[in-house]
């Protein structure tokens, strides 16, 4: 069973996640931040993930708590859930188009990270949600989860399609990577 869970209660937030990597899409998504609910939704659905995420945040100071923290907790369940890696598929390069726009995601399950971000935002939101929240999300998925990532927007124009376009491609190479292929780590070291 291939599953993660993580409670986080600070001053600032309250934030409960359920992942599982072998489920079937369902999500239940609760974090006040309309736009990140139908992101994670659509990252559940697309990555064929069970995830529930709950979260109360500080959101009349800003969305910024909050996102990070879901990004962490996210991230933690996916270590935990992912195990020791032994005989994922660890690579995966997925390609999404969402009407103008193109997004491309590579990762590396690697228990090293690193994100590099190549998108760029037209407008300073998106419904509720800053666009300069994505990368912070991102940014504390990958440092708790420890994989390297890297998120290319290749065009787009709408703001809401280019960030649908990278969420739905970060969940297909997320899925496809954590894909057990094997009974041997992915690695000439030997441990991942």
């Amino acid at each position: 069973m291939r599953r993660g869970f993580v409670e986080r209660d600070t001053l600032e937030t309250k934030i409960k996640v359920n992942l599982d990597l072998d489920g079937n899409g369902k999500a239940e998504i609760d974090t006040g931040v309309g736009f990140l609910d139908h992101m994670l939704t659509l990252m559940a659905f697309h990555g064929k993930f069970d995830l529930t995420v709950i979260a109360k945040g500080d959101l009349y100071v800003d969305d910024h708590h909050t996102i990070e923290d879901i990004g962490i907790c996210i991230g933690k369940a996916f270590k935990d859930a992912i195990g020791d890696r032994k005989g994922i598929r660890r690579y995966s390069t997925v390609y999404i188009p969402m009407d103008e726009s193109l997004a491309y995601t590579s990762l590396d399950i690697s228990n090293r990270p690193y994100l590099v971000f190549n998108v760029n935002f037209t407008h300073e939101k998106v419904g509720n949600m800053s666009t300069q929240m994505f990368k912070e999300f991102f940014r504390a998925f990958v440092n708790e989860s420890r994989i390297t990532f890297h998120i290319n927007l290749i065009y787009g124009e709408n703001d809401h399609h280019k960030i649908e376009a990278v969420f739905k491609s970060f969940a297909r190479a997320l899925k496809e990577g954590s894909e057990v292929i094997s009974d041997d780590i992915s690695s000439s070291k030997g441990v991942l």
